[in-house]
This record gives C-alpha cells, sequence and structure tokens, in this order.
C-alpha cells in the first residue's frame, strides 16, 4: 500500500470510496455501472495512488462529478453539467424491474408487497406494545 501523502488532500482511493458511497454505489454496481470488476474497483479504492486514465470520464460521469474533483484539483461537489442528480442504489433497482418481461415483475411485486405488507405489521405491533 502506498505511504500516505504530505498535504490535506485526500488521496485518490480515498476520494473515491467517499464519492462511490455518497452516490449510493456499492463497489460492484460501481463496477457493474463501468463495465469492470470489482476487484479493480477495490484496487483503485485502496491500493494506489494513481488514478485509472482510462475509466476517469465513466467513473466522473456515474459519481456526478467532475474528473478535477474525482482528482483532487477542485473541492468535491455535483457537477452543473450532469442532466439529473446522481440516483439512489434504489432508484437504479427499479430502473432495473422496469426493464423485465411482465411477468418477473409481477414476481417481484408480490415479493415487494409481502415484505412492506410485514413491516407495516410489525410497526403497529411494536406501537401498541409501546402504548
Amino acid at each position: 500500500m502506498p505511504k500516505p501523502r504530505n498535504g490535506s488532500a485526500p488521496r485518490f482511493g480515498a476520494r473515491l470510496v467517499e464519492l462511490r458511497k455518497a452516490a449510493g454505489y456499492t463497489q460492484t454496481e460501481l463496477a457493474n455501472e463501468l463495465g469492470v470488476t470489482r476487484r479493480m474497483i477495490a484496487y483503485y479504492e485502496g491500493e494506489t495512488e494513481y488514478p485509472p486514465s482510462t475509466l476517469l470520464a465513466g467513473l466522473a460521469k456515474a459519481l456526478g462529478v467532475s474528473i478535477e474533483a474525482l482528482l483532487g484539483t477542485e473541492p468535491m461537489r455535483k457537477t452543473a453539467r450532469a442532466a439529473k442528480p446522481a440516483t439512489s442504489r434504489l432508484q437504479r433497482k427499479l430502473a432495473q424491474i422496469e426493464k423485465l418481461e411482465p411477468s418477473e415483475k409481477r414476481q417481484i411485486l408480490q415479493v415487494l408487497d409481502t415484505l412492506l405488507e410485514s413491516a407495516q405489521l410489525k410497526r403497529k405491533m411494536q406501537t401498541k406494545q409501546a402504548a
């Protein structure tokens, strides 16, 4: 593992972790978004100070920041040029579900309905017990 640099700016890997988590991605989800392996994302988050030049544009777009912010040459803030803010993990999953066949969507919705009903019942029980 590389030695920590002097100065206040976090190294590339630490910035990448922070931005990935802020965007709501797991390593696997970000890797899938970029068409690389989870292991590659883990490597860039922990093992190197050198950013992957071939992935910079894709990383910046997926995380909703500029390449400069990703590299640490400007403050980390969302880019104005992004058409929409980075979506949450739930929104990305819902978009994946929307692309499924109708029968597959029905199955997923049945599971979700069951889980939601269970959570609501638990909440009601806890409320009654607390009263």
